[in-house]
């Protein structure tokens, strides 16, 4: 890694990132059904039938990764709250065990000199809610509003910021439209409805904590850069359309009050009666934008129905999720961002980070290296960049992949559960310190 603390702006915050339900063990301390349990049991959509029941017993393991935190050097600790674990229908009375386990938590984490940067939905939906539509429900905004003031009621007295939900991209598109994460559906119809009430539910929990007088208050989107497959003019509006679907509609939705034309295409008809009145809450004001990095998508024009468009193959090197390592898309999103969309709001590389195998990690030592120095890049031209959290601090559960996705810093032995740090977390603690 060719640069050190020093070449980052001055206060410039480092960390790393995790998710309940990928590494808490859900079938713990009282937590209640989630629809991820009810995916994860349907034959076909997670690798071996595998699922977040036990993960990597962060439950019982806490303080022993609160410590590899700490030691790593980290300013900030990006964790998640299960919903289901705070409040195991949903809605009504809370489990104890649950609030007081996040209560350790964030005091673990302020005892070692972590700030700890909470976001409180990162995709495991109670079943009870579930059953009742989950994020097609016009009611979700309210249920959503209510478990942000139990939770932040509890904690947010001590958190140094707060997103309500991770990736709108995925709890709408990826889970209503293509399937692939629960709850399993592709009804274009639900995905419209999930994509509106997602952000509807974001603004009604940001003016929540915002009563409650939690600062530091920030959204945190998902974007893959979309090129076209080549220049021709079909080619070119289906990348576009696709821009418009993945990064535009919740940009647009969060600090424009508007939903880009290309995505309206195929999505207005499904929109519930009265959408446009609600830009007044979702663009409740915000102190920061997170800004989720992976990945772009090579994209072609095909025949099909709306969206009609396609993925080519990738033109460079793929980690092992079979993503295509294109640094650059981070210097454009967060430039991009800042000229489009926030001006000087700040904003933070909420996750970046890589799924491999090899031993040791070379690999994501440079796929960091290049990822931070896009980064410097983007500061360079103005962007005002607060800071770069990596995915993830270890091996995780990787939702319908399982187990056998490695994204971690740390390596996790998911048959003892022992925790090895790797290459990639030498290299950084020893420039983050």
């Amino acid at each position: 890694m060719n640069f050190t603390r020093a070449d980052f702006p001055e206060g410039f915050r480092f960390g790393v990132a995790t998710s309940a339900y990928q590494i808490e063990g859900h079938a713990h301390g009282g937590a209640g059904p989630t629809h991820w349990d009810s995916f994860a049991a349907t034959p076909g959509n997670v690798v071996r039938f595998e699922n977040g029941a036990l993960a990597c017993d962060h439950y019982h393991r806490m303080d022993e990764d609160l410590d590899l935190i700490r030691d790593l050097g980290a300013d900030v600790y990006r964790f998640s709250t299960s919903w289901a674990r705070v409040m195991p229908e949903g809605r009504g009375r809370p489990n104890a065990e649950g609030l007081d386990f996040y209560d350790r938590l964030v005091d673990g984490l302020l005892e070692r000199g972590i700030d700890p940067a909470v976001t409180l939905y990162h995709w495991e939906m109670p079943q009870a809610l579930a059953d009742l539509g989950g994020w097609r429900n016009a009611d979700m905004p309210n249920w959503f509003a209510d478990y942000t003031e139990v939770i932040m009621g509890r904690i947010g007295d001590r958190t140094w910021s707060a997103a309500p939900i991770n990736e709108p991209w995925c709890v709408g598109w990826l889970s209503h439209f293509e399937g692939h994460h629960a709850p399993g559906l592709r009804d274009i119809r639900a995905t419209a409805r999930a994509m509106h009430h997602v952000l509807l539910s974001h603004g009604r929990a940001t003016q929540v904590m915002k009563g409650l007088g939690v600062s530091n208050l920030g959204a945190v989107c998902n974007f893959e850069w979309s090129a076209p497959a080549t220049d021709s003019p079909a080619d070119v509006a289906a990348a576009r359309r696709y821009d418009a679907i993945y990064n535009r509609f919740f940009m647009g939705g969060l600090f424009q009050g508007e939903y880009p034309a290309d995505a309206l295409e195929g999505l207005e008809p499904h929109l519930p009666q009265g959408w446009q009145d609600d830009f007044a809450t979702i663009q409740s004001p915000l102190d920061w934008v997170g800004v989720n990095y992976y990945t772009r998508k090579r994209v072609s024009a095909t025949n099909d129905p709306w969206p009609a468009y396609a993925y080519e193959p990738a033109e460079g090197p793929l980690t092992d999720m079979g993503w295509e390592i294109y640094p650059q898309g981070l210097q454009d999103f967060l430039t991009r961002t800042a000229r489009e969309y926030t001006g000087d709001l700040p904003i933070y590389v909420t996750e970046n980070g890589m799924a491999s195998t090899t031993d040791p990690d070379p690999d994501r030592i440079a796929f960091l290296t290049d990822h931070f120095n896009a980064t410097r890049a983007a500061i360079a031209e103005g962007a005002p960049v607060a800071g770069y959290f990596v995915w993830s601090l270890m091996d995780n559960f990787e939702w319908a992949l399982g187990y056998e996705k490695r994204f971690g810093l740390v390596h996790v032995d998911f048959e003892t559960l022992a925790r090895t740090p790797k290459a990639s977390y030498h290299a950084l603690a020893n420039w983050w310190r």
